[in-house]
């Protein structure tokens, strides 16, 4: 078996762990803004949502470093990371994620970059409702995604 790989499928397993906490944080702290008409629940949501991306994004650097050894390093890293994620590279690793998974982590990943750049009193609460309208979903699909890649990682070397 390779060490690397079962370390990569058990940091994967972590980090979903940690990432499922996230989103019920993310949930309940929606429902208190909502129903309570409070604002500074809104930011906590924000940085849930923030914490989110960042989670998968730890997981894709990992094994952009680890299995492709190669992690972007232009101006837009970030953007090319997921689409490093999304794509197979022959000989190496199929593709991570999917392209429909890609297209809905693309608002987390902007939304991510606004939260480091503005206020959060200036955040917009209908982004805020889309985004996390479709936490759970992205999660889902996600946690699906990355469990059958980490069972790929387990299988390497066998």
């Amino acid at each position: 078996m390779n060490p690397k790989a079962v370390i990569l499928a058990a940091r994967i397993d972590t980090e979903l762990s940690e990432l499922k906490l996230v989103v019920d944080r993310t949930m309940q702290a929606w429902d208190k803004a909502t129903k309570q008409d409070d604002d500074f629940y809104l930011d906590s949501v924000a940085l849930n949502l923030h914490a989110f991306y960042s989670g998968l994004e730890r997981i894709f650097e990992k094994l952009a470093s680890t299995l492709d050894r190669a992690v972007p390093s232009a101006a837009n890293w970030h953007q090319e990371l997921l689409t490093q994620m999304q794509t197979e590279i022959p000989s190496i690793r199929p593709a991570v994620i999917s392209a429909q998974l890609k297209e809905s982590l693309e608002e987390y990943r902007g939304f991510r970059h606004v939260v480091r750049n503005v206020y959060t009193y200036h955040l917009k609460p209908e982004k805020l409702k889309m985004l996390v309208g479709n936490l759970e979903g992205t999660f889902m699909l996600a946690s699906e995604e990355l469990t059958v890649f980490g069972e790929y990682l387990k299988r390497l070397d066998e």
